[in-house]
């Protein structure tokens, strides 16, 4: 059986306490500087760990750059959320390695996965594994990922899908409407998921107000992840405000 790293471990711990509040930097979007002040902000106000990651797959130097800026500005957990097999850093904690259970291509239920396995191992990077679905609208990553996205008022679909991701092994499910989404997951979808599951559920994808965040979190999200909010905020200042608004929605 694998066994429950660091990270995993802290998240359950956290759990046992409260909800938690993940923020999603996109290294296409944001430069090192900006990544390392966005974490320093998030670990001020409360969150409790630091995506990196995103659609279109920034890896390499681009990847590593914003990564290591986050490790020297935060103490908050890195948690890698790799478009592919591409978005691997070696100076990252952990990786969601996850399966996106809806797509219609291979490659991205079990393909990249086993493409990026070798160098996850070789890394020492903690895997986490994590059943992935995308909902309607879907947004770049439904495109990207060949997914079939459930309808937002088909919430059985929904759920079926995330029990038999559990049942694959999979020790989180995400929700995602997709980066930028005009609505977030319906609150009645979360609900019926959470309800079947016995895994940490994690919702993210048009989360821009306090008042969004605190509908999932009642309807039984235990992770938020929030990130075009953050990143399109316009500037550092308002950035911050931004992550306290979220963040008190989350919390209360």
């Amino acid at each position: 059986m694998l066994e429950i790293g660091k990270v995993e471990r802290y998240i359950h711990e956290k759990l046992e306490r409260e909800k938690l509040h993940f923020v999603l930097l996109d290294p296409d979007d944001v430069t090192p500087e900006e990544a390392a002040r966005i974490a320093e902000m998030s670990e001020e106000v409360g969150v409790d760990a630091i995506m990196i990651g995103g659609s279109t797959g920034a890896e390499g130097d681009v990847l590593d750059g914003v990564v290591r800026a986050i490790k020297e500005s935060s103490s908050l957990p890195t948690i890698l959320f790799p478009g592919s097999h591409g978005g691997i850093s070696k100076y990252a904690d952990s990786i969601f390695f996850m399966s996106l259970l809806n797509s219609t291509n291979p490659f991205f239920i079990t393909g990249a996965q086993a493409l990026g396995a070798f160098q996850v191992k070789r890394y020492g990077i903690e895997p986490i594994p994590m059943a992935y679905l995308i909902i309607e609208p879907g947004e770049t990553v439904g495109w990207v990922g060949d997914a079939k996205p459930i309808p937002r008022h088909k919430p059985k679909i929904a759920a079926a899908y995330a029990l038999a991701g559990q049942y694959l092994g999979m020790r989180l499910v995400y929700l995602e409407a997709g980066s930028g989404a005009s609505q977030p997951v319906p609150p009645e979808m979360i609900a019926l998921v959470k309800r079947v599951i016995d895994v940490p559920l994690i919702v993210g994808g048009g989360i821009r107000t306090a008042a969004q965040a605190r509908a999932a979190v009642e309807a039984g999200a235990d992770i938020i992840v929030t990130g075009t909010a953050i990143e399109k905020a316009g500037s550092l200042e308002k950035a911050r405000e931004k992550l306290v608004e979220l963040n008190r929605g989350i919390k209360g």
